[in-house]
């Protein structure tokens, strides 16, 4: 601890074994007054040198100095005589006192140069050192005066062994005097606090009585002392002292320590006690510059700290001092305790250091005791070094390669070698040395206004070479230089008048001079010496660039600045701090920041008490400590220079403002990267455009994808105008009125014009379009008026649409024209505003102007303005409001707006015109109202009817039947009451009226209720009209009753209820109707079997398709025994679709008896178009399945003879004819035909052309074109139904309709002349065939054995 550093300690023998008693020289401390047991005062120097030995006649009583501590007043026993020792002569002189007593009690005044003496007699002089005036003043006290207090006044009291206390003034006079019960002893002055606090004088007194009271005597309230007792277990009182705001420190013998307050309310109250030594205590002291209070006793010295008395601030042992301590005592600037023993000794302790330290570049030089100074350069991780010096400095400096030191006119320098150091040379200078800064080569001193540079190791001051030595400011100059600083290249300086001067060294003068406004008192250069901070007479602070000769205030600047810091890590070079005695206030520079240089401030630290700091560097702040010691502090400001893993979210968002602030924007990078925070992000990147840091905006703004930001950096980057890069900056950022003003002063003024345009502030676009580009005024106008239209200012667009009219620029002047257009009709100059739109070639203008003409109720102006624009449905609308319908009338034809015509149409129905309101009605679509004014006012019902037709209106419908019910046409007026949904009374209309055939016809057709059905039915029932009453019933489900009615129906020629009851039970699916049904159809009921085809629809109804299958064969069977060889075919062809399409097997014998009906037809058709071969080989194909056509054998053979005949196939014909001259056919052969056959018969042919042969489609074997069956695979090969012919892979199609393979050229060749299939008689369109290039599908023998 700090206290345990002893610088001295005395033992002289002439002392040995009595009391000590010393005294301090006052103010300055520089001096020690010690009397032993010996006749004599000595006088020793802070450092333990004796400097002086007054010897007395007897021994010393009591000494005292005086309030400067230049003169020592010494009292002895065995003399009358005052002894007076002067510290700046060194003599010692005497004074008579006149008194023929001895002398008891000596006190200097506290303000002025009286001395009080007190004789044993209680006669009291007052001497007068300055004017030497001795006023004797006997019988002061009754007896000797013991002690005795000067307040600030300069009043005087006394205690004596009389037990009174006496008031004095300065001549002596009694002014006050009171009785106490006990010896006083030990008498202070001080102020006394009350509620009032109102008085600041010294108005008590307060003194020991008997050891144990504390008697307090208030001057302002004389009647009522206070006498403050205390426990027995203290002992007596050994010393006290006044501090603070009205608190007294109480020292007892019994070793303890008491501070008790006098505040009224709280008087004699014990504010702290501690029993601080064990047996005894024998005095206190206190130190107010050290803000610390110490005891004695017991071997030993404790030391508190009077902020907080509670902590021990440091403890000294003194172990040797067995027999005990007798006083306390420390200089007033708090720097050394002395303390003094019974046996004779004295010990000095150094309980502060002065803070004297300086800096250069990153070395520091500091006090680390009186007579040492230690250089240190934790930057570098250099060791630390030492120098003991020759005097206790009042000033230090460091060079780079020197330090000095000194006090009052003289420096001692020394050279830093390597590993040590060494003593140069010291220097006297004409002045005391105020402060002094080093760099590699020169010292600048600054000295009573003036400054002395000269170089360090040069000859000395009196040297006569230029660049040795020379003093500021030059004999001529009027000023003086309050402070300097010294960089490598210049000596900067200060003066009373407000001037900075810079000095370059190198050119030996001067190159930059500044005039502030008031004095400036510090001047603090940067590293470089580029940027200086100063404070001035007004305790502002100020950055001043001597580069562009700007200066700039610092913002929030303290009062009580002592001194700035500039950061010394290279890549902070803009910050600084400035600190006073508490705290240390960090700012930064932004050099390059858009809106131009400037300062900020970013934060506060707090510094410790009493620590001075000396360096700053990466955030680090070097403090000097009042214990020669250093200490660290980091800035709050620098917080994210630690580990930044071990903070939240919350700290690291504060760290990242911190990092913009300082412009650490790498590690404001990594702050970003751990945050992943968008909002983050995006500070960084705002921060980077502010201070121009273009790259690393693009960076960030990269990294977390802003790419319209990318590319707009990317543009503007390569931009070397500094003013023209900001100002595009400061519109990124959304600073626009920086950004024009940047604009303007930049090489592009234009740019401010173009930004102001992009943002439509078109006010100040125009201001600056007056200045740089008058040609935009007329288009800036226009767009201007344009926002004050939409804004409501119509006055001002027009003024600004009517400047905006060029003259040359057609499409711009109309536009232009049409606001003034508009503006006129608003500002109510209609008949401008409306002629300027009808000579303007836009529609729109028309429309916009009818529309505010319109909302005024300007009608007939906006009607014809609609009407010139061709906007006939708004013109007609507006001419209908002012009902002028002649207008109307004619518009009407261009008219399409359904609503418009609805009200001409009712118009003119109003005023009788029905021809023309009937066709408005019909424009407009309102069919009800048409059909109206047709029945009840054209008397056209056949118009009405045809209408209601079309639209299906259903009141329409109800006018019409309502019509007809008038006329007495029941049958119309069913048909419209059905129409017009009202089924009861068009059923009730036709009960009434015997008309239900009609109602039943129609609603039959229409999609009505069971309900409806039913009663139908019911009614036919009821008429025994068996035929309706089954359909009704059959519509409304009623399946049995149906098939009743059905049976019971009398047959008709096309027997329609017996396909009507088939299609009942085919609905109903149910067994016994079924079952019922077949029975009537077999004629179980009636005897009377019907036709067979009835059964097979009942089968094909009920879905039992094999039962239909079987059928339809008997059913064919007995069609082609009757030559009805087309139903036959038909009746096959439908069952065979049908099974098909079910995915039933067809029966073979139906697919082959289908294959001869339908050769039997192709043979009809190919004769008919004359392809005689076709026809003769479908003939033979029929001619081999003769009996399949009983009824026309002897035909058919016939047929087939002339066929092959013609077509060249003798052997067939031959063959053929043979068989008709059976006896059988014989006499049966159409007599035409007769001669011919015979004749076939008698020569036969003997030539037979040969039947071509093509490919099997299932295994590609050649056989006869018209075989289907395949001797090869032996499978049945699909034929085409155009010809007959098997089918071949590669011309394969089928029908569309019926999907029935054919050859696809041969079918195609058909379709020209023939459009229906031969197959399924259907309507084919040749372009709706398709080859089929992959017929497989068709191939697969689903058909089984066909």
């Amino acid at each position: 601890m700090l206290g345990t550093i002893q610088v001295f300690s005395l033992l002289e023998k002439a002392w040995s074994g009595s009391p000590v008693q010393f005294a301090w020289q006052k103010t300055l401390g520089n001096f020690l007054a010690v009397t032993g047991g010996d006749h004599a005062v000595k006088v020793f120097d802070r450092h333990g040198q004796k400097r002086n030995e007054i010897s007395l006649p007897g021994n010393c009583v009591a000494m005292d100095w005086d309030k400067d501590g230049d003169t020592l007043a010494i009292i002895t026993d065995k003399s009358s005589a005052i002894f007076l020792w002067d510290a700046n002569t060194n003599k010692t002189s005497q004074v008579d006192s006149g008194m023929r007593d001895t002398m008891s009690f000596l006190l200097w005044s506290r303000v002025g140069t009286l001395l009080a003496v007190g004789t044993s007699k209680g006669n009291l002089l007052i001497y007068n050192r300055q004017t030497s005036r001795k006023i004797p003043v006997l019988g002061k006290h009754t007896k000797r005066i013991t002690c005795g207090c000067w307040s600030t006044e300069n009043l005087l009291a006394l205690g004596g062994e009389d037990k009174v206390i006496t008031l004095s003034n300065q001549e002596g006079d009694t002014i006050r005097q009171t009785s106490v019960s006990s010896d006083p002893s030990d008498m202070q002055f001080s102020v006394m606090k009350t509620d009032e606090r109102m008085s600041t004088r010294e108005s008590t007194v307060s003194v020991v009585v008997g050891k144990k009271t504390l008697f307090l005597f208030n001057l302002n309230d004389p009647d009522n002392p206070i006498d403050l007792k205390f426990q027995q277990a203290y002992g007596n009182i050994v010393s006290y002292r006044w501090y603070g705001d009205g608190y007294i420190m109480i020292g007892f013998s019994r070793g303890y320590f008491v501070v008790i307050s006098t505040h009224i309310r709280e008087i004699g109250q014990e504010i702290f006690q501690a029993h601080n030594h064990k047996d005894n205590l024998s005095s206190i002291a206190i130190s107010q510059s050290l803000n610390k209070a110490a005891s004695c006793g017991d071997s030993c010295i404790k030391i508190h700290d009077l902020s907080d008395l509670r902590e021990m601030y440091a403890i000294i042992n003194l172990d040797d001092e067995n027999k005990g301590m007798l006083i306390l005592a420390w200089t007033d600037d708090g720097q050394l305790l002395a303390v003094s023993s019974r046996k004779g000794s004295l010990h000095v302790f150094l309980t502060k250091l002065p803070i004297l330290g300086d800096a250069c570049n990153t070395r520091i030089a500091y006090l680390t005791s009186l007579l040492e100074v230690t250089i240190a350069n934790h930057v570098e991780r250099e060791l630390p070094v030492t120098v003991s010096v020759e005097v206790e400095p009042s000033f230090v400096a460091i060079g780079v390669y020197h330090l000095a030191v000194g006090m009052n006119n003289r420096a001692w320098f020394y050279a830093l070698g390597e590993d040590n150091v060494k003593k140069l040379k010291d220097v006297e200078y004409l002045g005391t040395v105020a402060s002094m800064h080093l760099n590699s080569d020169y010292a600048a001193a600054l000295f009573e206004g003036k400054v002395q540079l000269h170089m360090i190791e040069g000859e000395g001051l009196d040297a006569q070479e230029e660049r040795e030595t020379r003093l500021f400011p030059a004999d001529d100059d009027k000023y003086r230089i309050l402070c300097h600083a010294l960089t490598s290249d210049f000596l900067i300086y200060g003066t009373d008048t407000g001037l900075i001067n810079y000095f370059y060294i190198e050119d030996w003068q001067y190159v930059n001079e500044y005039r502030h406004s008031v004095s400036v008192r510090k001047v603090f250069p940067d590293p470089n010496g580029t940027r200086l901070a100063f404070i001035d007479d007004k305790s502002d602070g100020f950055v001043y660039c001597p580069v562009n000769d700007r200066l700039y205030e610092i913002p929030d600047f303290s009062p009580t600045i002592k001194g700035i810091l500039w950061e010394h890590w290279p890549m902070d070079k803009g910050v600084f701090v400035a600190f006073d005695d508490d705290k240390a206030y960090t700012y930064v520079f932004y050099k390059d920041a858009i809106e131009g240089s400037k300062i900020i401030f970013a934060g506060s630290t707090e510094v410790p008490f009493s620590h001075k700091p000396l360096l700053l560097y990466n955030g680090e702040l070097t403090c000097q400590t009042p214990s020669g010691k250093t200490s660290n502090i980091y800035l709050s400001t620098h917080r994210f220079l630690g580990n930044l893993k071990d903070f939240g979210p919350n700290e690291l968002t504060q760290m990242l403002t911190q990092t913009l602030t300082l412009k650490r924007f790498s590690e404001a990078w990594e702050l970003c990267r751990l945050l992943n925070d968008q909002s983050g992000w995006n500070e960084l990147a705002q921060a980077c455009l502010y201070h121009m840091e273009v790259d690393f905006a693009i960076r960030v703004y990269r990294t977390f994808g802003n790419a319209g930001m990318v590319m707009s950096l990317e543009q503007v980057k390569g931009i070397e105008d500094h003013s023209l890069l900001a100002g595009h900056l400061a519109m990124f950022t959304g600073d626009f009125n920086l950004a024009q003003d940047l604009y303007l002063a930049s090489s592009c003024p234009v740019a401010a014009l173009e930004m102001r345009k992009d943002l439509q502030h078109w006010d100040s676009a125009l201001q600056l379009a007056k200045r740089l580009a008058p040609d935009q005024i007329p288009f800036l106008s226009k767009e201007y008026a344009v926002h004050l239209e939409f804004t409501g200012d119509y006055s001002n667009a027009l003024s600004h649409y009517e400047k905006g009219i060029t003259g040359n620029n057609k499409d711009h002047d109309e536009a232009c024209l049409a606001g003034v257009a508009q503006m006129s009709i608003r500002m109510g100059d209609i008949r401008r505003g409306v002629n300027q739109a009808i000579k303007h070639p836009s529609r729109l203008l028309k429309r916009d102007c009818g529309a505010i003409l319109e909302n005024m109720k300007q009608f007939s102006e906006a009607a014809q303005l609609y009407e010139k624009g061709q906007y006939y449905d708004k013109a007609a609308s507006v001419y209908i409001r002012c009902k002028n319908w002649a207008k109307v009338g004619e518009l009407l034809p261009h008219v399409s707006s359904p609503k418009i015509h609805l009200q001409y149409a009712k118009a003119k129905e109003a005023d009788g015109r029905y021809s023309e309101a009937v066709i408005a009605y019909e424009y407009a679509k309102q069919w009800d109202s048409v059909i109206r004014l047709y029945l009840d006012h054209l008397n056209n019902p056949e118009k009405a009817v045809n209408i209601v037709r079309e639209t299906q209106s259903l009141d329409g419908a109800k006018m019409v039947a309502r019509f007809f019910l008038q006329l007495g046409d029941y049958g119309s007026a069913i048909q419209f009451l059905v129409m017009s949904k009202c089924n009861n009374e068009a059923f009730t209309l036709a009960q009434q009226h015997n008309k239900m055939e009609i109602y039943a016809d129609i609603i039959s057709s229409e999609s009505a209720t069971n309900e409806d059905y039913q009663s139908i039915a019911l009614y036919f029932e009821e008429e025994k009209k068996h035929f309706q009453a089954g359909k009704f019933f059959l519509l409304c489900g009623q399946y049995g009753r149906a098939l009743k009615h059905f049976m019971k129906s009398p047959s008709t020629e096309d027997n329609l209820a017996i396909e009507m009851a088939i299609e009942t039970v085919g609905r109903a699916k149910d067994e016994a109707l079924t079952n019922q049904l077949i029975d009537y159809l077999m004629g179980e009921s009636d005897g009377m079997p019907k036709d067979a085809k009835y059964l097979f629809h009942l089968y094909m109804a009920l879905k039992q398709y094999k039962e239909a299958a079987r059928t339809a064969i008997i059913i064919a069977r007995e069609e082609q025994c009757s030559g009805n060889y087309r139903n036959a075919h038909d009746v096959l062809f439908s069952m065979y679709s049908e099974l098909k399409t079910q995915k039933i097997k067809i029966p073979s014998e139906m697919a082959t008896n289908l294959m001869i009906l339908h050769s039997y037809m192709l043979a009809k058709t190919h004769i008919k178009r004359g392809d005689h071969m076709k026809g003769a080989r479908m003939l033979i194909r029929v001619a081999n399945n003769i009996s399949k056509f009983p009824s026309h054998v002897v035909q058919i053979l016939t047929s087939v003879v002339i066929e092959c005949h013609r077509a060249g196939l003798k052997n067939s014909a031959f063959s053929f004819a043979a068989m008709l001259m059976r006896p059988e056919y014989r006499n049966k052969i159409d007599l035409k035909y007769k001669k011919k056959i015979e004749a076939v018969v008698r020569h036969p042919g003997t030539t037979a052309t040969e039947e071509p042969t093509t490919a099997c489609p299932y295994c590609a074997f050649q056989l006869p074109e018209c075989e289907l069956l395949c001797p090869s695979c032996k499978n049945n090969l699909p034929y085409c139904i155009a010809t007959g012919r098997h089918m071949v892979r590669d011309d394969w199609t089928v029908c569309p309709r019926c999907d029935f393979p054919a050859l696809y050229s041969e079918f195609k060749n058909m379709l020209e002349t023939e459009n229906t299939c031969p197959m399924c008689s259907e309507r084919i369109d040749i372009a709706h065939l398709k080859k089929i290039n992959d017929c497989t599908q068709y191939l697969t023998p689903e058909n089984g054995d066909q």
